[in-house]
Parts: structure tokens; C-alpha cells; sequence
């Protein structure tokens, strides 16, 4: 039942988006709608948590669904930049952007998120490569040797000290994260001590898939495509710097004696009890156990009582992030409710 509910959460945007490209109509807005306003009543009214799976238990299409909805993403782009194209109306063009960029970085982000904790040496690239085609392959670095390693701490990019508004923290994330991963995988093959060629840096392929994503879209739709496709990265980039920015907003990991910090625990990330909104994206709001465990499957990723919870689900609280005063009035609040020394700034 529970794999059911990640398939028809996660899936059904891409039908209703591609299906409209292919048929016309209102389809690429109900996607839209789906994603948002009924997402939302599903977790308002609906509130009834996923049944947690057994310790490090996976259900056995677990990772070919991941590897299916990750190959989903590079269909879904091709249809989106083909659209631009068409003779869909401008409205419609947009509207199209707008919904697949949102499934990009609620739903592909996530799935790519598990691919590139895998094991699996062509999961690891499949994820890497869904990154790099909405010009974001540097996290798939970032996150395992940066993100993972100081979360919690300042020497993390991607988590944002208390009173930080989302504006500041994305556009220094952006580039902090770009030179910090960069920095780690040049120092991980020096510890590795083999030589390898500029041509073997994955920074390479990071830079080069959105510029060769430009000149096939510029190739079929002309300056339309170029531009939506351009206008569908920033979007979903701006979703997963939002879910960094949510999940571990105002949570430090305190100092020891030896100057480093505290082991991560329950109470360095944020997380959502929410039902739909977290089928939707595949348990990414279950963050504190991925954190402990990095390389659970996320169907197995659970929720105890001790770890911080948001007071709406993910994507609400990455609207309200939007508006910096009323974000920061709410977060002073939740973060007063935590135990003392429960990892808060």
C-alpha cells in the first residue's frame, strides 16, 4: 500500500503535465494545483501518518521505482522543452515551466537525493545526472562531502543560522556549496592519491550538461526554449535551496572542548509528520533519520517524538520562508519550544 501511495503521489504530476503538452488544455495547471492546493488539504485534512517500515527494511521495488522516476525526470524535461515549441499559448508555456520546475525540486530533487546515496555505482551517476540537467550537479558533491560532514555547523553553506532570511542565505548557499564541493572532491582524490585528468573531475559534467541542455533547447524551440528551460532550472533550484533552508533553519550543532562539534542527533534537522505532502516527496521531510542514517531507503526513513517538527508540511513552510519577517517571527517561536540544548542556535 505504501509504495502504492509514492507511485500515484509522485507520478501522477508528470502524467498531467506531460498530458497536457500532448493534448492541450488545463492539464499542466491541474499538475500545478495538484502539487500545491491539493496536496495541502490532503495533509490539513487528512492527517494520518505513512506506517513506518522495520529498521533498514525496504520494500523490494523500492530502488527500481527510484531508478524509474529518476529516468522519469529526463522525459518529463524533453516534453517540457519540446512544449516550448508548440502552439501552446504563452500562458500555457508557462504554466508548464512553472509545474514541472515545482516537480523538479519537490519530487526529482528528493528521488535524486536517494539515488545519490545508493550504492549502486549507476544509481550514483543517474542522480548526478538529474542534478546537472537542471544546473544544480554540484550539490550531488556538496551534499555527500559537505552537507553531510558540517551540517549544523557554519562550515556548512547549506544550513542557515537563526535571523538569516531565505534571499541572503540562497544566494551565498549558491555559490558556497559550488566551491566548497568543488574543494572536497579535489582533496578526496588527493587522499586517494591517483592522479586524474581535469576530464575526470565531476565538475566537468556538472558545467557541461546545462550548457549542452541550452544548445538542444535553442535547437528545438528556439529562444522559447532556451529561455524556459533556463527559467525551469531557477525554479527548481530555488525549491531545493528552500528545502535546506526549511530543514535546518536556526539548528547548531554545539562545540566541544576539541573545538569540533557535538555527533548529529534527532534534533539538527527539521521535520513534517505530514501524510501526502511527504509521499509526494519521497520521505525528504523525514530528515533527521536521514541524517543518522544516510544510507537507509526512504521508505524506511521514520519519525520519533524527540526530533524538532515544523508546524506546517514542507512545502507550506517553503511559502512561508518567502516572506522573511513573518518567517522569522514563526521560526523565533518554534525554536523557544525546543528542549535547551535540543540544537537550536
Amino acid at each position: 500500500m505504501q509504495m502504492s501511495l509514492f507511485a500515484l503521489a509522485t507520478v501522477l504530476p508528470v502524467v498531467l503535465i506531460a498530458g497536457g503538452v500532448i493534448v492541450g488544455g488545463f492539464w499542466p495547471l491541474a499538475g500545478l494545483l495538484y502539487m500545491t492546493v491539493f496536496t495541502a488539504v490532503l495533509d490539513r485534512f487528512v492527517p494520518r501518518l505513512l506506517p513506518e517500515m522495520p529498521e533498514g527494511a525496504e520494500f523490494p521495488t523500492g530502488k527500481g521505482f527510484s531508478t524509474l522516476l529518476g529516468l522519469g525526470h529526463f522525459g518529463l524535461l524533453a516534453v517540457v522543452i519540446a512544449a516550448m515549441n508548440g502552439e501552446m499559448a504563452a500562458t500555457g508555456k508557462v504554466v508548464t515551466v512553472l509545474a514541472a520546475g515545482l516537480w523538479f525540486g519537490q519530487v526529482s530533487h528528493p528521488n535524486a537525493h536517494e539515488l545519490i546515496h545508493r550504492s549502486e555505482r549507476y544509481a550514483r551517476a543517474l542522480g548526478r545526472l538529474a542534478y546537472s540537467t537542471i544546473g544544480f550537479g554540484h550539490h550531488a558533491s556538496a551534499h555527500l562531502l559537505v552537507h553531510h560532514v558540517h551540517v549544523g555547523t557554519d562550515a556548512d553553506p547549506n544550513s542557515a543560522a537563526k535571523g538569516t532570511g531565505f534571499y541572503r542565505f540562497a544566494t551565498k548557499a549558491w555559490k558556497a556549496s559550488f566551491i566548497a564541493g568543488l574543494k572536497a572532491e579535489n582533496a578526496r582524490a588527493a587522499r586517494a592519491q591517483r592522479k586524474r585528468s581535469v576530464w575526470q573531475n565531476p565538475y566537468v559534467g556538472y558545467i557541461a550538461t546545462p550548457v549542452l541542455v541550452v544548445i538542444m533547447a535553442a535547437s528545438v524551440a528556439g529562444a522559447w526554449g532556451v529561455g524556459g528551460y533556463l527559467a525551469l532550472c531557477l525554479y527548481a533550484q530555488m525549491q531545493i535551496l528552500l528545502a535546506d533552508y526549511v530543514q535546518h533553519y536556526g539548528l547548531r550543532r554545539a562545540m566541544r572542548e576539541n573545538g569540533k562539534p557535538e555527533p548529529v542527533t534527532d534534533a539538527h534537522s527539521w521535520n513534517s509528520p505530514h501524510w501526502f505532502s511527504s509521499a509526494l516527496m519521497v520521505n525528504a521531510p523525514r530528515h533527521s533519520d536521514h541524517h543518522l542514517h544516510p544510507t537507509r531507503p526512504y521508505p524506511g526513513l521514520r519519525l520519533r517524538e524527540a526530533m524538532p517538527m515544523m508546524p506546517y508540511s514542507l512545502p507550506v513552510m517553503a511559502v512561508l520562508a518567502l516572506f522573511p519577517p513573518i518567517w522569522r517571527k514563526m521560526m523565533a517561536r518554534e525554536l523557544r519550544r525546543l528542549p535547551v540544548g535540543g540544537g537550536s542556535a
